[in-house]
């Protein structure tokens, strides 16, 4: 017994000499450990706007195409993914000049672009490439090819999104001249919406869209319950998309005042819109209501950090009216888009970009006060550089990225399969099975 208390006491001193002695964390330790909780707590947010994005996008549509619209969200964040890690973060955040960055490839070599570490920065951003994305899926809608789908949503991530957001958020030659942009506005949703533009053009509108006559009509979505389940789960998701956008938790003053004008601009869209819409066609149309919250969250978006809340509710009231004048020029001028992707994402993508020049102020960490504030025009005028560059460089990059898909594998399905549905002619699978009558004919 002598013996073995030895070995046992000779053990325990052997464990307890050889346990390595762990240092106490630092104050600046758990900082960064606080902030790369956010970080990627925000990350998870954006993310799970995927699912918001897909159930807009498919209640919107007829039951016929949603196996489809959903498949197309699905694969986009895997395409996003992948584009972003092995091109895209390398050409959003890497070395090089006011285009674009060239160090970094597969993350080798790469830096954090804040203060956490670099997969949980990339993680953040991989998510909003993801959600540029996805957004022309909507624009595009029931009569895209998948595999065309696939092809443009590789570029955009890997390629078109991250100069754009090297411009702004990388280093680029915006980022010099003081263009704002806290949380996408331009970089996300103009650029997604402008892209639904151009691509909803090239592939002209729906069979049975235009009337007899030349005008366009109404083809009502399926499910308004699953769209507004989808523009629930977007509003939730926004309160990781801009206050998440801070990168960093700090005395908790920005978050917080970001995550209100985020709230206040929401709500205040949706009333716009369905007011807007009850006064022009005589009904508080439910589904107007929800892309105009949805407006002014885009339109908040960038100046969201740099405005008071009552600049909120105005900058959100102007996001839904203009998304329901937006609906009514895309009939206007005969192109189909779907979900509302442009005037959703596009114009307040625009609208919110230059609110920054109008609302802004320098006292909340803008580099010099906007019009309303005394700054003169100085601001408003370099917002609205850098929109119409953005605008400029999408229009024709995915110009000429359509046109090339179009020229090669196809960009529309074939007028059989859109009757049919894209569900059975893609996918060969229905969304809701068990709803077919069969008889013994």
């Amino acid at each position: 017994m002598k013996k073995i208390s030895y070995i046992m006491a000779f053990a325990i001193a052997m464990v307890f000499c050889c346990t390595p002695v762990f240092a106490e964390p630092t104050l600046a330790d758990i900082e960064v450990g606080l902030n790369t909780l956010w970080v990627l707590l925000a990350a998870f947010l954006v993310f799970f706007m995927q699912a918001g994005f897909g159930m807009v996008e498919a209640g919107f549509i007829r039951s016929k195409n949603t196996c489809n619209i959903l498949t197309k969200n699905f694969l986009d964040f895997c395409m996003a993914s992948l584009g972003f890690f092995v091109f895209g973060y390398a050409i959003m955040f890497g070395s090089g000049n006011g285009f674009m960055g060239h160090t970094g490839w597969f993350l080798k070599g790469a830096e954090s672009g804040a203060d956490v570490p670099l997969y949980a920065f990339w993680l953040f951003q991989a998510a909003f490439c993801g959600a540029a994305a996805t957004i022309v899926a909507g624009g595009m809608a029931e009569r895209m090819k998948f595999t065309a789908y696939l092809v443009y949503s590789f570029i955009i991530s890997a390629f078109i999104y991250p100069i754009v957001g090297h411009w702004v958020w990388g280093g680029g030659w915006l980022s010099s001249l003081n263009f704002a942009d806290f949380a996408g506005s331009t970089v996300v949703h103009a650029v997604g919406g402008f892209a639904a533009l151009v691509g909803t053009i090239i592939l002209k509108p729906r069979i049975g869209k235009l009337s007899p006559d030349g005008s366009a009509k109404a083809i009502p979505g399926h499910s308004i319950p699953l769209a507004s389940l989808g523009v629930f789960i977007l509003w939730f998701g926004w309160f990781g998309f801009n206050p998440g956008s801070t990168l960093a938790v700090g005395d908790g003053q920005l978050i917080a005042r970001v995550a209100i004008n985020t709230n206040l601009a929401a709500a205040t869209g949706g009333i716009a819109a369905m007011f807007m819409v009850w006064k022009k066609f005589g009904k508080p149309d439910l589904s107007m209501a929800m892309n105009g919250a949805l407006a002014g969250l885009v339109a908040i978006t960038a100046p969201c950090a740099f405005v008071d809340p009552w600049a909120a509710i105005v900058i959100g009231a102007i996001g839904g009216v203009l998304v329901v004048l937006g609906v009514i020029m895309l009939d206007t001028l005969k192109i189909d888009d779907p979900v509302g992707a442009f005037p959703v994402h596009g114009i307040n993508g625009v609208w919110g970009t230059l609110a920054i020049g109008l609302f802004g102020k320098e006292s909340l960490g803008l580099a010099s006060n906007g019009l309303f504030y005394g700054g003169g025009i100085k601001q408003l005028l370099i917002q609205f550089l850098g929109i119409s560059s953005v605008v400029a460089f999408i229009v024709i990059s995915m110009g000429l990225v359509f046109i090339v898909i179009d020229r090669t594998i196809g960009l529309r399905v074939h007028s059989d399969e859109e009757y049919k549905g894209l569900d059975i002619s893609e996918h060969g699978m229905e969304s809701y099975a068990g709803f077919q009558i069969f008889t013994n004919e």
